[in-house]
């Protein structure tokens, strides 16, 4: 396997592949690197100095190289961020008096006096044709010239690299891990499961592989090979053509099908040949989404291979020519005779649909006997359903209160909301009039969902538990969870430590000019708008807001300070004190990536958001979302989420014993630890679990 996979394994385990380099005399160069890995907040475990002083020279110089630009990357240092106000967060002029400036120099500027006299005679300015206004007006050294070295704290980050397995055993875990995830992964990880796939195709592969999305870039890559593909139903055929030409294995976006070789052409219609001949009522799967297969026969040619007949009556079924009801359709139609007995009954052969479709069916039932029968089904079959599955309903169900009400939604704002978010972190929200759960049926469903998660959980042995990863939600999908350093899942809560907040967004424009702008919304305890720092507003409660930046083509940066009580001197981007860092991919044009909440003990929160609102075409400002935001603020974060502490609390039953890891010593036999980062020094057969791979909590 190729070396430009050990960046890919640093990323996703935090551990850096063993190398089988010469014996020498590495010591100097391995503590060179460990030095330069502090200065952006990582360092070398014991174990993993200890492998790298006993190899050559030469070998720990060029593993140095790729770290470090692997770490660099992670904690967003390599490039260079430079602010418009040199001396920021000193010296942040008043917004009015800032742009007035602006004016004055432009009235002093030949070729932009005439034009801004212009438009001062109108009585409005357009800033972004003031001269002054929107790019950098010093260099980046003569910026770091304007600050002090930064002053190191006790509550910098300090993130471990600890001692791998040899690089083809760390990316063949890291491919199964992925590959046999039992939660979606994001849009990212997909893009390194890709690469993973192709490196790993004739090696060990996943004993199953849950999520349909992950199954598609895996036959992906058998069928490069020539290898038959992972098929049991068409619409993994449909995912598969997709992949194959580039396109949204997802199905969310329309794939522009290519031409396809005449081996990929029969292998598609065996598979689909296949899969119909063993079962052809899953010819209902196809009109959901027969614009697709539409498309797909043009380049598939069905009616030149008579010998998979079954696989043209997929093609029928798409254009019309061959009828086959839907699953789905016999549920609805017997729901639309109000025979909820009936409708469970046929669900229980669907289990997954069945837990999906529960709420409706506890709220539709007339009777006693109809909400018995409907949890009964349950009962019977919700051991069949993926552990993701339940748990989502778990959580949903528990949110389900009777009143469907809560304290702080009384008074002005009174009324039931539902939030929604789709797999791509697009949210809005509607009122909820929905009825609530009966309460006896509601609490025997919880007691039959934890019983099944308690069941299928693993003998934990000696539990060893970070009190800061209770609080973290349980990633029951990652679709729109984006990929960096120190993210949690939506709905993870994490104290906030230190005396400074500053956030940093950071962009480069390829082709056209091109504006983001960092901005942060303050409410109150009723999530009414106080102030806001942006551009619009460059000082405003003890903090500042570093200035627009309106043009990128060598990349550009904003920042946003918020001073609580003492600053930390230092450039404004210092990659040591970087704790979160994300990317922002997602398909609004506002992005609300995080919350920080005081809570009734005076301390300081972040609750992790990965939300997307729609927003205007161009030009869109916080001060115009104000109320878009508050409301789906409150929707998060006055929902519980399932979260680690719900799953160790079921843990522990079976636990031979607890302990809540104090930061300091750990214990000398195995343990299943579960925290933020690995602590150095576990015993080698303890079971790991960190943010990199908590998706492996998850029961199946």
């Amino acid at each position: 396997m190729g070396q430009s996979l050990e960046p890919l394994v640093i990323r996703h385990t935090h551990r850096l592949p063993s190398l089988a380099g010469a014996a020498g005399a590495g010591d100097v160069a391995a503590r060179q690197l460990d030095a330069a890995l502090m200065s952006v907040g990582f360092k070398l475990s014991a174990d993993l100095l200890e492998h790298l002083s006993g190899l050559s020279e030469s070998t720990v110089v060029d593993t140095a190289v790729t770290t470090l630009a692997t770490v660099r990357e992670m904690v967003g240092d390599h490039v260079r961020h430079n602010v418009y106000f040199v001396d920021f967060p000193a010296n942040v002029p008043d917004t009015f008096d800032f742009w007035m400036r602006c004016i004055a120099e432009a009235l002093t500027d030949d070729t932009a006096r005439a034009g801004t006299l212009d438009q001062l005679r109108t009585g409005v300015v357009d800033l972004l044709t003031l001269p002054s206004y929107g790019a950098y007006q010093h260099t980046y050294a003569e910026m770091l010239a304007h600050h002090s070295e930064l002053i190191a704290a006790a509550g910098d980050r300090m993130t471990v690299l600890h001692l791998g397995d040899d690089l083809d055993s760390e990316v063949t875990a890291l491919y199964l891990a992925l590959a046999g995830s039992s939660t979606p992964l994001s849009q990212d990880d997909l893009v390194d499961l890709t690469a993973l796939a192709r490196a790993c195709v004739h090696g060990p592969q996943p004993e199953a592989i849950p999520i349909r999305e992950n199954r598609a870039i895996v036959n992906q890559a058998r069928v490069s090979v020539g290898a038959q593909p992972l098929l049991d139903t068409v619409t993994d055929v449909l995912r598969l053509a997709c992949a194959l030409s580039g396109g949204d294995v997802s199905l969310r976006e329309p794939t522009r099908f290519g031409a396809l070789s005449r081996r990929v052409r029969r292998a598609l219609l065996a598979g689909l040949d296949a899969v119909v001949a063993a079962a052809p009522a899953k010819l209902a799967d196809v009109r959901p989404h027969r614009e697709a297969w539409k498309r797909l026969g043009e380049r598939l040619h069905p009616h030149e291979y008579p010998q998979w007949p079954y696989a043209a009556d997929v093609f029928a079924v798409a254009r019309g020519e061959k009828r086959a009801q839907s699953f789905d359709g016999r549920a609805e139609e017997l729901l639309g005779t109000n025979d909820v007995t009936g409708t469970a009954k046929l669900l229980k052969s669907a289990p997954g649909k069945l837990l999906r479709s529960l709420d409706h069916l506890l709220r539709t039932a007339a009777t006693d006997g109809e909400r018995e029968a409907v949890v009964a089904a349950v009962e019977e079959v919700v051991h069949q359903v993926s552990g993701r599955v339940v748990l989502s309903v778990r959580e949903h169900f528990h949110n389900r209160v009777e009143d469907n009400r809560s304290e702080s939604s009384q008074g002005e704002d009174a009324g039931e909301r539902r939030v929604f978010v789709n797999r791509l972190g697009r949210a809005w929200v509607t009122s909820d009039d929905r009825p609530p759960v009966p309460p006896a049926e509601r609490q025997r469903v919880l007691a039959v969902l934890d019983a099944e998660i308690r069941r299928r959980l693993p003998a934990a042995g000696h539990l060893l538990i970070d009190p800061n990863v209770l609080d973290v939600a349980l990633p029951l999908s990652g679709k729109a969870t984006a990929s960096g350093l120190g993210v949690l899942p939506r709905g993870s809560v994490s104290p906030v430590d230190g005396e400074l907040l500053r956030f940093f967004v950071y962009w480069k424009q390829s082709r056209h000019r091109t504006d983001y702008d960092l901005s942060a919304l303050m409410l109150d305890a009723r999530y009414k708008t106080v102030c806001w720092l942006s551009y619009t507003s460059l000082t405003e409660v003890e903090g500042e807001h570093s200035g627009d930046i309106t043009d990128a083509p060598d990349g550009a940066s904003e920042f946003i300070n918020l001073l609580r009580e003492a600053e930390q001197q230092g450039r404004p981007f210092e990659p040591r004190t970087v704790r979160m860092k994300s990317e922002l991919r997602g398909p609004g044009k506002v992005a609300l990536p995080l919350v920080f909440l005081r809570g009734p003990d005076d301390r300081w929160r972040a609750t992790w958001l990965h939300l997307y609102l729609k927003g205007a075409p161009t030009a869109n400002r916080v001060e115009g979302n104000q109320v878009s935001v508050a409301r789906l603020l409150r929707g998060i974060v006055e929902r519980d989420q399932l979260t680690v502490r719900y799953l160790t609390g079921l843990m522990t039953d079976d636990a031979t014993g607890m302990t809540l890891w104090d930061g300091t010593t750990v214990p000398d036999e195995p343990v299943t630890y579960i925290g933020l980062q690995r602590p150095d020094g576990l015993h080698p057969e303890s079971r790991v679990i960190t943010p990199e791979n908590l998706r492996d909590l998850i029961p199946d």
